[in-house]
């Protein structure tokens, strides 16, 4: 990606810019990426290698399993709602589905599902990481277009319950036809221990969103308290994790972290290049000549990003499209949160599609399973995920409504 983003940069430099300063290519690509906003990512993805490696994600995912596990298609259910309630607290998809997969799928397998359903179900379900703050796919985004974190954050909110209501949906048609049996009922006693044993992880979304929202410190801030919660919470409390451990797990996010502001620089570069072209004019125009309005033009941009999506990672399909699209959009009436929520749906779907969706290959690897079975069960989950997104692009008020009613 590196290379898709880098080469463009340097050619229409020479091509159409031969006087600009050398200095300029390497003032962008630092300024681009030395903002206070992108600060959040590092911590948070931190924060979730801590917490997938410690006891919180098991502990979120007894409490779901024990309070909803003796209902019909309950183990199903558990694992969509488990994965939001780590995605609440992590904001990675592939963090999601590494800490919650091994847990999950034999549960799945137990209760009698098949398991190429119970593959799809994991891969898909981690997606609502996406969509459920403290998003990494919104803090881009953000970035990116200069919207409000807290306002996307609510709309995320919204939009991923809409997609988990969706999977469950589908999880208990699946139960139905296949007649499988829930889960014995927990008593009162196991209910109420499992609550005891996760407070401490339910502690870090309220705290995360709880202090974004009430204003007390800003998104990057709440990254930062969210690494030393975990660590506390990991090191002190459970006692799961050894200084040597957290070494360990800082050195394999910092190689992820690397990765990301490398494109992320690049990106801005490629950026700026495209703001020099005219580009986001020029298509409009375009647009205006064809008598586009706002419905086709998402209708357009869906399926640009699906297909996408299918070849390219989420961070390097906003930095490379949306400098040129973002305008287009606003200029045409679409709400920036409306907008930024149909294109990190759109993302969630490229991260569970063939042939190069980076949530199948982490199932496959984490579950030591082939891919090509994890593809054959993720088919029915990207068909809910179209039609969800079909709602989402055409129903504006599911995406604004909340950040409005928050005052954003």
């Amino acid at each position: 990606m590196l290379l898709v983003m880098g080469v463009p940069s340097v050619l229409a430099r020479l091509a159409e810019f031969p006087n600009l300063p050398d200095i300029v290519i390497a003032q962008k690509m630092v300024g681009g990426v030395n903002v206070g906003t992108l600060l959040a990512i590092p911590f948070f993805i931190f924060a979730a290698d801590l917490m997938a490696h410690g006891t919180i994600a098991e502990r979120l995912m007894n409490l779901v399993k024990k309070n909803l596990g003796h209902r019909a298609g309950g183990i199903g259910h558990t694992t969509v709602v488990s994965c939001m309630a780590f995605g609440s607290v992590c904001g990675s998809a592939p963090a999601t589905v590494a800490a919650l997969g091994r847990f999950l799928h034999p549960e799945l397998m137990r209760a009698g599902y098949k398991e190429r359903f119970s593959l799809g179900l994991i891969a898909s379900s981690a997606e609502c990481a996406l969509l459920i703050p403290p998003s990494i796919t919104l803090l881009v985004y953000a970035w990116l277009t200069g919207t409000s974190v807290a306002a996307l954050f609510a709309g995320g909110l919204a939009v991923g319950v809409v997609l988990a209501l969706a999977f469950m949906l589908y999880v208990a048609f699946v139960t139905r036809r296949a007649g499988i049996e829930p889960a014995p009922r927990a008593s009162s006693a196991e209910r109420f221990e499992a609550v005891k044993a996760s407070l401490l992880a339910l502690g870090m979304p309220v705290i995360i969103l709880g202090g974004i929202y009430s204003g007390f410190f800003t998104a990057t801030e709440a990254a930062a308290v969210a690494v030393a919660y975990a660590l506390l919470v990991e090191m002190v409390i459970y006692r799961q994790l050894g200084w040597r451990d957290v070494m360990q797990v800082a050195e394999q996010s910092a190689l992820t972290i690397v990765a990301i502001f490398i494109l992320l620089a690049v990106g801005s570069l490629l950026s700026y290049f495209v703001t020099l072209a005219r580009l986001p004019d020029q298509l409009l125009m375009l647009l205006n000549d064809w008598q586009v309005n706002w419905i086709v033009f998402l209708l357009i941009i869906n399926v640009v990003l699906l297909i996408a999506g299918m070849f390219i990672d989420p961070n390097s399909i906003m930095v490379i499209l949306l400098p040129a699209i973002f305008p287009v959009a606003t200029a045409l009436g679409i709400d920036p949160i409306h907008f930024g929520l149909v294109v990190c749906l759109n993302i969630c779907i490229g991260m569970i599609t063939p042939p190069f969706g980076l949530d199948l290959f982490v199932t496959s690897s984490a579950l030591r399973k082939p891919v090509e079975t994890v593809i054959a069960g993720i088919w029915p989950f990207v068909l809910t995920n179209i039609a969800v997104l079909l709602v989402i692009s055409y129903v504006p008020s599911i995406s604004t409504a909340l950040p409005r009613l928050l005052g954003y």
